[in-house]
This record gives structure tokens, sequence and C-alpha cells, in this order.
């Protein structure tokens, strides 16, 4: 009889910490992103990475998109000034973006 307690005790424990350790498996914190956070940044970065390629009037190979919580970094390099301020209009407008760090450098 001791043993089946033992064993459902440990059954209960096991199940207890399992779902505790899923539960918080997915939580992000400052430095970390949760599923769904990555899957919204995901999303984000590709809908930036799109504004800045269907671009009529400039085309931006060198630049590179990288989002975090919200945050969009545009980084890599551009010929003209007015390039890199396009771009981070266009990375503002984008649906998702909730900031933008415009690291873009001017070649001239």
């Amino acid at each position: 009889m001791k043993t089946n307690t033992v064993k459902s005790l440990s059954a209960a424990l096991l199940l207890g910490v399992s779902t505790i350790a899923g539960l918080t498996g997915c939580a992000g914190d400052r430095y970390k992103q949760s599923t769904g956070e990555y899957i919204d940044d995901k999303a984000t970065s590709s809908r930036v990475k799109d504004a800045l390629s269907n671009d009529a009037e400039y085309k931006y190979h060198d630049v590179q998109v990288t989002t975090f919580k919200g945050t969009v970094q545009l980084s890599g390099f551009v010929e003209h000034k007015s390039q890199k301020e396009r771009a981070g209009m266009l990375a503002k407008n984008t649906a998702g973006a909730r900031e933008v760090v415009n690291n873009i450098t001017v070649k001239d």
C-alpha cells in the first residue's frame, strides 16, 4: 500500500513540475522573446523587408532588418542620406513596428 502511495505522489509531483516548466518555458523577459513575440517579430521583419524591396524610389540591397520585441533595427549601407531617411520612414509606417532604430550607414 505504501508503494502505491509513493508512486502516486511521485507521479503527481512529476506532473506538477512538468506543467510549471511547460508554462514558463514560453514566457519571455527583457532579454528573451516569448514564442508569440518571436512569431510577431518575424512577421514584422518580413513586412519591413517587403516595404523596402517594393519601394519605387530606392532599392535597399545592402540593408538588413532585425526585429526584437517590436523594435525594428535597420543596418547596412545606402548611397544617400535620403535613402536612409526613407528606409526609416517605411519601417516606422509598417504594421507591428513600435520603434525603429536606424543604424544604416551612408556611403558618401
